[in-house]
């Protein structure tokens, strides 16, 4: 299901943890739909706009405490965010590159985001 690799538009929203649902028409990694999936190679940056649009706007999955496959911190999954989410749907719509075995915290996700931006010469407004 993986669609790598993604740039130079939005990236995709792929976690490389592809695994469909019960229902067989979303991945439970990234929750996209299939049709999501299968379209993104295809889709100009305003349609990968919407389909981050509508993740941001899922439920988020319960909280649950985890571990940074980065840095080994711990830290907090499904909460903090400033809509009642998670912390991450705050970030700007980037996944880190390559993909890695879990989720990062918010430093080392941000750290993340920074550097891919750097090497697609797009570096973050400071902020």
């Amino acid at each position: 299901m993986t669609d790598l690799p993604s740039p130079p538009g939005l990236p995709s929203p792929c976690v490389g943890r592809c695994a469909l649902d019960a229902t067989g028409q979303s991945c439970t990694g990234c929750r996209r739909t299939i049709a999501e999936i299968t379209a993104w190679t295809s889709l100009d940056d305003a349609g990968k706009a919407a389909v981050w649009a509508r993740l941001r706007g899922l439920q988020a999955p319960a909280a649950r405490a985890k571990t940074c496959s980065r840095c080994g911190s711990g830290f907090g999954c499904g909460t903090g965010g400033a809509n009642g989410g998670c912390w991450c749907a705050d970030q700007p719509p980037a996944m880190p590159w390559p993909p890695v075995a879990d989720c990062l915290c918010p430093d080392c996700l941000h750290a993340a985001i920074a550097e891919r931006a750097v090497r697609l010469g797009r570096p973050l407004a400071p902020g």
